[in-house]
């Protein structure tokens, strides 16, 4: 133990001031990690750190999850218990006041324990700590209810006190009528170069008023406060406001900013400094603050800065900027005492009082105000001898005294400088000062008010004198004070000498208004004469006077100045009853003590009693009405605290007496029935005034009686007290003995148990024979139980003795004690894992063996250890550091000596294990899984040696049974809660560790771990994405676990995780996807009368189906979920499905027709129901960051209706904020896929059309091709063109290389997820050249037909393809793929593309007749305006034709046989046509100069002409052998479809290839030498000689009719 020395901050140094840093004495035990530093505190002070420290850690949280009531109770809680501590530790209190404080500290720690569900912490009548090891278990547990049970009256006097609060405050708010604004600036954002004033003030803008004074913030040119201390932090509190105030349409908060500097914003020195400019306003609307709707006090508003333009005379005139300012509102009820008494954590010393201009609805006895506020309003100058108007300083004075205040938040000062309007010549001010002055001094003050012209140019304003002044007196010659309103000002001319004398000027009239009243007088008109003279210009002010003490009514003055004119009282009595009420009221304990006082003064007389009471009934009846009837509770305090006069009862009884005495008389009948309705208010002052009379007399000696009574009381209750605990006390200092406790074993502790194992856990007496219970076994040592185990008789007895213990103890844990009560549950705890360990003793001892063993006693303990070690009092994880480390330090961790224990029992089973198993299997992983590193490593080989007993035992040399099990517990452990990476790494190698070194189980048992181990990958992603917003991550681990289970054969938890990828698709709208997850479990089952397994019927399986049932329920549901997802063709395929079953085998024809009306519909919804084509997009996610499941792979989406790109990426990075986006396509390096960030790639790619064999080469409507276009597709492609080798400068065609990425899915889409994962291929130059003539073809050949069956249809895309294609100067042509891939080193270098070659050249020549046919229906179809454009195709067509028939043979289809053969040579000839409509084929050769037309029979059918054309050499016969033949229609002829619309075949460029045949010969490219052809019939070619290659091609009939004339295109 060392003590920390004071003159260890001799050597200390740090970085911190010296003053900021305070040395504290601590006690330090221990060295190295076991050291603990002990504060020297009091305890208490130690308890309250700790408590501060744990409560701002659920602070910070309560802050996260957005409580803000519970967060700000917290909050005040916490800076009461920091001001608690700070008094405990500065060490000044008395004891008294200590004790006192030690009590409010402990309620409030208490109190803040529960509502937090923090541990109940038990202390003894000092307020310290009980040590649960120095107190009894019975008194700690009688400790806790009693700390329980004042924790409970607590909390419900503060629901009390909340509700009482809250009725109150609706009570208030409907009664009360004066409130408070509290506003709180917390920063000016405004760059404007030089000092500022900020005037802020509440305003109605429906009456153009200002409603409070103003609030004055002094801000310098650096953007900071002028009171620094202050920054962030100027609240002020605007008073006394009405409801009348608050309920106004409208009330804004309205700040004026005021530059103080030189007359422009320019830099300079000899600028005029110190000048007031109006510089801008901000407005906010507090109209919602204000009537109480909105009330959030940590809100800060911001109000936008608007600059003034002119001037500040209306709100509306100025241009926005982007400054503003920041506040904070809140409404508080109550005048300024009541929100100092309520409120005084927000308003304090500093807070500035903004008082309201006007009086608040009731004015309390008491309050003294005196104030005058004047306002500048506007004047009209004559700009004399300048050239432009004055700029008008207005200097405002109050002689004699510094009482002038612009604005509340300073002190007063002498004279008050106006605002400068530049070149104005009728200036509108509207400033507002306050004028303060003691009451004594109004009457010889007045106000005096300078004019004077400013200068911008220093030199020049130094010059100019006042040329104007003004004055009004404060206080009328009558005694009354200036009148409320305007008041027009005479302007006199300014004599320095005469003005600086004020006995001079204040001989004149100060107003107009004097003027007129004297020429009223006088009935002469108003000449000036005095030797001041009166200037043309003109000036305005208002006053307003507020003022308790001073008044503007005569009457009233008269009756408060009464003894200054006794004579008068008489008149001055009757003429208050004719002042206005609202006058009254202002004045009313002045009043009322003017009345009293003449009453008292007068006492021997009784000449005004009779005025004075009916004056007071006036009073009291003005009061009465509703006007004024909430100055009730004035009059009531004037009456409680105010009322003084003693004699007053007896005048006011007498009168009283005379009017009920002489009620029959006129005059005082109305006097009297006036009195009688103030008779209420005439009896409290007549009571009060002899209670006042009665009172003094006795006042000394009431007290002593009642003090000494007080003692006596407390007296003796103390000593009752004392006499009840001695006798309890006494024996407990004795101690218990061993006997004494074997003696109460014996006796007590079985009946005790059996109390507690039949009592209701309910009962209110549990917890007692609970702690009884736990007070014996606590006294218990080794001997004892020994003792009372050798008791029993019988080893039956010992069996039903330790069954009941254990099922008892399991019941008991934690579930009678509050959670709360945490020492009194971790004591329970303690003593159980002492009884659990002697028991364990005897089972090892008397119940292991074979012959007495005891599987279900053994399996009670096993499940009773399991329950302890998880029960959630122990799991130290979940609780604080502090709490944590308490804890450990007083009890250690139980878990693990528990754990350890089980584990030793485990392997004491010996040749018993296999009687465990399954069985135990869920509790060992309950244990395995507590996050204990230790106890994990201790525990988890149990599951080994279970893989061992059962190796051994069973007949086929597995552990099928453990595993099954293990899988099924994992998965309900995992999901639950439990597991973490941590373990499923140590469980992975802890059993490969124990397999391989096992001579038969290091295969198996290794392939165990590792299914294991990605069986805990799966389910752990599966739970921690579970709480994820997005629901995609949610699907995709969860067929990741499903596909897991779907392996391993685990139908139960199979279609468990099926129904949650379901409801995942179902919440998302996805319901194609939730179809195609249903059928998962559909196709499970068999069209049989077979009852299902429980584990194949969802839910709670309790309905009993059978698999048909069952399956027919199932695909109902999902032809509804297809519906909605208008997936009507797999909707069909299903209803097929199910109707032959109705049809065939259940023979239900009533909901067979149901089904085929559905058909019917889906059918029709398909011709006529427009549905959008998703997009599809990869997706790819590269980066550490990224979850297990996404890391560095890539995957197809598929897009949700109308969702493009832009929109899908938006989203897909809302999932990922961090992410960055990849601009390029190409496959991402190393360095990002290895990177701990976040990247993702996304783009669009296309699907491939798969057409289904029954719709291959028929004329298919375009309805029913669209959905295999985007539907029934695993195969997307992309193209992302590179270049491979050196680039080719004359043609960069050749080294351009497309990398065509193919993905192919594992899956069809649609399937049960909306992605699937993919791979990619390359694509070289010369096939992707072949894809692209295949692709144009195809689009070509499309095309033409549409335009051939459609002539409404615009010709511009059929203009814009022919000019691409023929054009050479569009788009190059295939001039490019010559070059790159016909020529002699291309075919030398690739000699494997041969084949290839072909095909493009072939594809190459199967253009022309498309082109040719293309070029014929745009002929017919061209307008004038395009002929010169369909020339011009024209003349490129044939010199295309030309190059292409010379190099690549000719191919023209006019009349086409859906499929004709020959042989020719040897080589078999197809002609094939895409449709039936085809009736003749042509193959014409222009290299040869002859023409063979062979006519062709067929021996089964009639006969028909077929043309054939073809090229051949001399003496080379062709011979044709016809195959079959047959006749249909032309191929752009339209074909009326069933349901009305034209159908339109479309042609792919697989089909055209696969059905046509072109037989080229060309000097170019076969070297042929051309030769003359007999007519006579066809010649034989030699075998010296080539015969012409036979090459299939795509190709489309085109429509050449027989007798159409084809010279253009020749």
């Amino acid at each position: 133990m060392n003590i920390l020395p004071d003159f260890a901050s001799l050597f200390l140094q740090g970085i911190f001031p010296s003053s900021y840093i305070h040395l504290k004495q601590a006690t330090v035990e221990g060295t190295g990690q076991q050291e603990i530093i002990i504060p020297a505190d009091l305890p208490l002070v130690q308890e309250l750190g700790a408590t501060l420290r744990e409560w701002a850690q659920i602070w910070q949280t309560l802050y996260v999850a957005n409580k803000a009531i519970l967060f700000r109770g917290v909050q005040q809680m916490s800076y009461s218990l920091i001001e608690y501590r700070s008094q405990i530790v500065s060490g000044t209190l008395p004891k008294d006041d200590l004790v006192e404080l030690k009590k409010k500290v402990t309620a409030k720690i208490d109190y803040g324990n529960r509502i937090l569900g923090l541990d109940l912490v038990v202390r003894d009548e000092a307020g310290n700590t009980l040590d649960p090891d120095k107190t009894s278990t019975v008194s700690l547990f009688r400790a806790h209810e009693t700390a329980s049970r004042s924790v409970d009256d607590r909390i419900q006097e503060e629901k009390t006190r909340l509700q009482n609060l809250e009725m109150r405050r609706q009570t208030l708010f409907s009664t009360v009528h004066t409130y408070s604004l509290l506003m709180n600036l917390k920063n000016f954002v405004c760059n404007i170069g030089e000092d500022a004033e900020l005037l802020m003030s509440l305003y109605d803008p429906d009456q153009s008023e200002f409603i409070s004074e103003n609030f004055l913030v002094r801000w310098d040119s650096t953007g900071m406060p002028k009171e620094i201390e202050k920054l962030n932090n100027l609240p002020a509190l605007f008073t006394d406001l009405s409801s009348s105030d608050l309920m106004r349409q409208r009330v804004f908060l309205v700040c004026q900013i005021i530059r103080v500097g030189s007359m422009e914003l320019k830099e300079g020195k000899k600028h005029t400094g110190g000048l007031r400019r109006p510089f801008g306003v901000a407005v906010m609307d507090i109209t919602d603050i204000a009537h109480g709707k909105t009330d959030d006090e940590d809100k800060q508003h911001f109000i936008p800065f608007q600059q003034v333009l002119l001037v500040f005379a209306s709100l509306n005139l100025f241009t926005c900027l982007l400054p503003g300012l920041f506040v904070t509102l809140k409404l508080l009820a109550g005048d300024l005492a009541q929100v100092r008494k309520d409120y005084p954590h927000l308003v304090d010393r500093s807070t500035a009082i903004v008082r309201k201009m006007g009086f608040p609805e009731i004015i309390l006895p008491g309050i003294v105000r005196n104030d005058i506020y004047v306002t500048l309003l506007q004047g009209e100058f004559d700009r004399g001898k300048k050239k432009t108007p004055k700029n008008v300083e207005v200097i405002l004075s109050v002689h004699d005294d510094e009482v002038i205040f612009p604005g509340a938040g300073y002190d007063g000062i002498t004279e008050y400088k106006s605002v400068i309007y530049y070149q104005v010549k009728q200036p509108c001010w509207n400033e507002t000062v306050k004028v303060t002055i003691p009451i004594e001094d109004v009457c010889r003050c007045h106000l005096r008010v300078l004019f004077r012209h400013r200068s911008s140019q220093d030199s020049r304003d130094k010059s100019e004198k006042p040329f104007g002044m003004a004055f009004d007196r404060l206080m009328r010659r009558d005694g009354t004070t200036l009148k409320d309103g305007r008041h027009e000002l005479i302007v006199y001319k300014v004599d320095v000498k005469k003005t600086e004398d004020a006995k001079v000027y204040l001989t004149l009239p100060a107003t107009w208004a004097e003027v007129e009243e004297k020429e009223k007088q006088t009935g002469k008109p108003f000449h000036h004469s005095g030797v001041i003279p009166v200037t043309k210009d003109t000036f305005q002010i208002a006053t307003l006077t507020c003022s308790t003490k001073l008044t503007q009514n005569v009457d009233l003055l008269g009756l408060l100045n009464w003894r200054s004119n006794p004579e008068d009282l008489g008149q001055i009595l009757q003429r208050l009853m004719e002042v206005e009420g609202a006058e009254i009221v202002k004045f009313l304990q002045d009043t009322l003590d003017a009345l009293f006082n003449i009453m008292m003064e007068t006492s021997e007389k009784d000449t005004y009693d009779s005025l004075v009471f009916d004056a007071l009934v006036f009073i009291i009846t003005l009061i009465g009405d509703i006007k004024f009837q909430h100055f009730n509770p004035v009059l009531e305090t004037y009456i409680n605290k105010h009322f003084s006069a003693t004699l007053a009862y007896m005048k006011l009884t007498k009168v009283l007496n005379h009017y009920v005495g002489h009620a029959e008389e006129p005059a005082l009948a109305e006097r009297l029935y006036a009195a009688l309705k103030a008779l209420k208010y005439l009896f409290r002052f007549i009571v009060k005034s002899r209670v006042l009379y009665l009172r003094y007399p006795r006042r000394s000696i009431q007290n002593n009686p009642l003090s000494l009574s007080c003692c006596k009381t407390y007296l003796c209750h103390w000593v009752s007290t004392v006499l009840e605990i001695v006798p309890e006390a006494v024996p407990s200092v004795q101690g218990p003995t061993r006997g004494h406790v074997q003696l109460i074993m014996e006796r007590l502790l079985r009946r005790v148990n059996r109390t507690v194992i039949s009592m209701d856990r309910s009962s209110p007496l549990i917890g007692h024979y609970l702690a009884c219970m736990t007070a014996i076994l606590k006294q218990m040592d080794d001997m004892h139980y020994a003792h009372y185990i050798s008791t029993f008789k019988t080893r039956q007895d010992i069996i039903d003795f330790l069954m009941e213990t254990f099922l008892m103890f399991k019941d008991l844990m934690g579930d009678v004690f509050p959670a709360d009560w945490m020492i009194m549950n971790l004591v329970q705890m303690k003593v159980f894992l002492r009884a659990i360990e002697q028991y364990s003793d005897v089972l090892n001892m008397y119940f292991l063996d074979q012959a007495h063993f005891e599987l279900e006693l053994w399996n009670n303990y096993f499940h009773l250890t399991v329950a302890f070690l998880t029960h959630k009092t122990l799991q130290l994880g979940s609780f604080s550091q502090e709490k944590r480390n308490k804890i450990l330090n007083k009890y250690g961790d139980m878990r693990k000596t528990i754990g350890f224990k089980i584990r030793d029992m485990w392997y004491n089973l010996g040749p018993h294990k296999m009687k465990f198993i399954p069985a135990m299997v869920g509790p060992i992983l309950e244990v395995t899984l507590v996050p204990e590193p230790e106890l994990r490593k201790a525990t988890i080989p149990i599951f080994f040696d279970m893989m061992q007993c059962e190796h051994h035992v069973s007949p086929g040399r597995t552990f099928e049974t453990f595993e099954n099990e293990l899988i099924t517990k994992l998965d309900q452990e995992v999901e639950g809660g439990r597991g973490d990476e941590q373990y499923k790494v140590l469980l992975e190698k802890t059993l490969l560790e124990h397999c391989r070194r096992h001579r038969y189980l290091s295969q198996s048992g290794e392939e165990l771990a590792l299914l294991l181990s990605s069986l805990l990958e799966n389910l752990l992603a599966y739970r921690t994405i579970t709480h994820d917003e997005s629901p995609e991550y949610r699907m995709s681990c969860t067929v990741n676990v499903l596909n897991f289970y779907k392996e391993k054969k685990r139908e139960d938890i199979y279609i468990r995780y099926l129904y949650k990828l379901r409801d995942l698709h179902l919440d998302c709208e996805n319901y194609t996807e939730a179809s195609y997850t249903l059928l998962l479990h559909a196709e499970l089952l068999e069209w049989s009368d077979k009852p299902c397994a429980p584990h194949l019927i969802p839910g709670d399986g309790k309905h009993v189906w059978t698999q048909q049932e069952l399956k027919e329920r199932l695909i109902q549901e999902i032809i509804c979920y297809l519906d909605k997802g208008k997936m009507w063709e797999k909707a069909i395929e299903l209803g097929k499905q199910l109707a032959k079953m109705h049809e065939c085998h259940m023979f239900d024809f009533m909901e067979l027709s149901q089904l085929l009306k559905k058909q019917a519909q889906f059918y029709e919804n398909i011709m006529h129901t427009m549905r959008p084509q998703p997009e599809y997009f990869a997706v790819g996610y590269y980066g550490l960051g990224f979850p297990s499941f996404l890391r560095n792979k890539m995957f197809i989406y598929r897009g949700k209706e109308y969702e493009w790109l832009e929109d899908f990426s938006l989203k897909l990075l809302s999932q990922f904020p961090n992410a960055v986006r990849m601009t390029s396509t190409a496959p991402p390096g190393d360095d990002i896929s290895n990177s701990s960030g976040q990247y993702i790639q996304c783009f669009t790619v296309k699907p491939v059309l798969t057409v289904p064999l029954q719709f291959k080469d028929k004329g298919v409507p375009e309805q029913i091709l669209n959905y295999y276009r985007t539907n029934e597709v695993d195969q997307f492609k992309y193209s992302r063109p590179f270049r491979k080798g050196k680039k080719d400068p004359d043609n960069e065609f050749a080294t351009m290389w497309i990398e065509r990425t193919t993905y192919i899915t594992a899956y069809r889409f649609p399937g049960i997820l909306k992605w699937f994962e993919i791979k990619s291929e390359e694509i070289s130059p010369l096939a992707n050249a072949i894809e692209t003539m295949e692709m144009a073809n195809e689009k070509l050949s499309n095309l033409v037909q549409q335009q051939a069956c459609d002539l409404s249809l615009s010709i511009n895309p059929l203009s814009m393809m022919l000019s691409g294609i023929v054009d050479p100067a569009v788009m190059g042509g295939f001039s490019n793929y010559e070059k790159a891939f016909f020529t002699e080193t291309y075919i030398q270098e690739h000699p494997e593309d041969n084949e290839r070659i072909d095909v493009l050249k072939q594809l190459i020549a199967l253009q022309i007749p498309l082109l040719a046919d293309g070029i014929r229906i745009h002929g017919e179809k061209t307008t004038e305006q395009l002929k010169p454009l369909h020339n011009r195709l024209v003349t490129c067509f044939r010199d295309l034709r030309e190059k292409v028939e010379k190099h690549y043979g000719v191919i023209t289809l006019v009349r086409c046989q859906t499929q004709t053969q020959f042989i020719v040579r040897g080589c078999q000839l197809r002609l094939s046509a895409l449709l039936p409509s085809y009736q003749s084929l042509l193959i014409q050769s222009r290299v040869c100069a002859g023409r063979i037309n062979l006519p062709l029979t067929h021996p089964s059918r009639p006969k028909f002409g077929l043309s054939l054309c073809s090229s051949f050499c001399q003496d080379s016969p062709l011979t044709l052998n016809p195959i079959c033949a047959f006749q249909p229609c032309s191929l752009t002829e339209r074909k009326k479809s069933r349901v009305g619309s034209a159908v339109m075949p479309y042609i792919l460029s697989s089909t055209l290839r696969r059905m046509s045949t072109i037989s080229t010969l060309s000097n170019a490219s076969s070297g042929l030498s051309s030769g003359s052809a007999s007519s006579d019939g066809p010649s034989c070619i030699s075998s010296q000689e080539s015969v012409p290659r036979v090459l299939p091609l795509i190709f489309p009939a085109a429509l050449v009719s027989p007798s159409q004339n084809t010279d253009w295109l020749l």
